[in-house]
């Protein structure tokens, strides 16, 4: 594996930055491989933009910053604006596709589209939301395996919170999972 290069980005509150850690955790605790994290959020405690980027890698890192990811993750139109230039031809796109509506893009680009937000509300806690998508970033895009992803959220998330926390990623890794097998 080359160097993985994934820039996540939404409003303050989403857990866009959590999302981040959980993947970089799963991969350098739980694969003993390589992974940065650096964020970037406004003065707002909520509703501000947030976004942050990780990069995964056999080897170690000599440089943290993500210019041009191979992977973006969009949860809000903010995000998607400031970055999509960014993403790298034949990326993967993934978004929230009731808070994110794609424009022209680059037909080279992957884009995969989760209603993580209502997915969040049926599960019965909104607050979930980042977990439905990072388990749905995962599946579309092969970044860690399934059991991997599932010690990341299991080693970040507060004691108490396991049935509510795997039901989401549940939820967003089969998603993806069947989203991927209709788009091919």
């Amino acid at each position: 594996m080359e160097n993985r290069e994934v820039r996540l980005g939404g409003f303050g509150g989403q857990g866009v930055i959590l999302a981040g850690m959980i993947l970089g955790r799963a991969k350098s605790i739980f694969e003993d491989k390589y992974a940065t994290l650096t964020q970037d959020f406004g003065p707002e405690a909520r509703g501000g933009a947030a976004s942050c980027a990780v990069i995964l890698s056999d080897e170690p890192i000599l440089y943290p910053n993500v210019f041009n990811p191979d992977v973006l993750l969009a949860m809000s139109q903010g995000a998607l604006d400031k970055y999509i230039d960014g993403l790298q031809k034949g990326g993967i796109l993934v978004i929230e596709e009731d808070l994110v509506k794609v424009g022209d893009i680059d037909p080279s680009i992957k884009v995969f589209a989760c209603p993580a937000t209502r997915f969040a509300e049926e599960i019965g806690r909104k607050i979930v939301l980042n977990i439905v998508m990072y388990g749905f970033l995962v599946a579309v895009s092969d970044l860690v395996t399934e059991e991997i992803a599932r010690k990341g959220v299991e080693a970040s998330i507060p004691s108490g919170t396991e049935k509510l926390n795997f039901a989401a990623f549940e939820k967003g890794y089969q998603y993806g999972i069947e989203l991927k097998q209709k788009q091919g």
